[in-house]
């Protein structure tokens, strides 16, 4: 949360109004984005809310600020499965016996996953004795259609030793802050909302290719299998990374570097 940009008014009050039916707001954390880590036994309820009096879950909780997924695979697949609606509406709709009720579930989701059930793939001691049917189980209980709606798909290696014993070198989280803040002006001032809320007509428009750039994305949808989803958010990656430049126009840097986010995919 503290390198997204500064809330706005309205978010905050969307923010502190779903906090407040469960009596989980904080006058003092008012304008303050939240993160909610729910355990990975959490059920359906719990996540999404609900209930026979409906209450908001942690997605909901999470609304214009982080859900993290710690430990995605050992989450229940049905679970995992009820997210998908609200990471593309930007909000759940519970339907009960005694009554409905919908609430606002706009959230950045960030989740981390081991590269197979011991956590040893790859690692330069090849402690691993996952079989490759194994880890694909593993990593299979990650549905496709899920997936395809990460944006970002990271593979972080082991640190070598020596590295660890390193001071850390990264920039301070405000720093960071200072220039998404920048890219989030440019997209409002371009376009009036963030780029992930582009819908296709609008990624026609501000996420315009030159050719070499289109060749590009055309062999990437063939390489990887890209669905029509992942072509769209990948648009939109590039988009950010442009306007994380500084930069007006899309370039074939900014697209191999959003296509890049995506090889996650080709190790399913």
């Amino acid at each position: 949360p503290a390198i997204l940009p500064p809330m706005t008014d309205d978010e905050a009050m969307e923010s502190a109004s779903v906090l407040s039916l469960i009596g989980k707001f904080e006058p003092r954390k008012y304008g303050v984005r939240t993160i909610a880590s729910p355990h990975h036994t959490a059920s359906s309820v719990a996540l999404v809310g609900g209930g026979s009096n409906p209450k908001p879950g942690e997605i909901s909780i999470a609304h214009k600020g982080v859900l993290f997924l710690d430990e995605l695979p050992e989450f229940d697949r049905k679970v995992l499965e009820v997210l998908r609606e609200p990471l593309e509406a930007g909000k759940i709709h519970i339907s009960r016996a005694a009554r409905q009720a919908e609430f606002p579930a706009d959230f950045q989701l960030i989740a981390a996953m081991n590269p197979c059930p011991c956590g040893y793939s790859g690692h330069p001691s090849a402690r691993c004795r996952c079989t490759p049917d194994q880890i694909l189980r593993y990593r299979g209980k990650i549905s496709g259609p899920l997936m395809d709606r990460l944006d970002l798909q990271i593979e972080v290696p082991s640190v070598p030793a020596d590295e660890m014993l390193k001071a850390a070198d990264g920039e301070p989280s405000a720093t960071v802050r200072t220039r998404v803040a920048a890219a989030a002006q440019r997209q409002h001032d371009r376009q009036g909302k963030p780029n992930s809320k582009l819908n296709s007509k609008e990624i026609d428009s501000h996420c315009q290719l030159d050719e070499p750039s289109i060749k590009l994305m055309a062999s990437a949808i063939a390489r990887l299998g890209l669905s029509a989803r992942a072509h769209h958010r990948i648009l939109r990656v590039a988009r950010t990374i442009a306007d994380l430049a500084g930069v007006e126009l899309i370039s074939t840097a900014h697209l191999a570097e959003a296509i890049g986010f995506r090889k996650g995919l080709d190790k399913r």
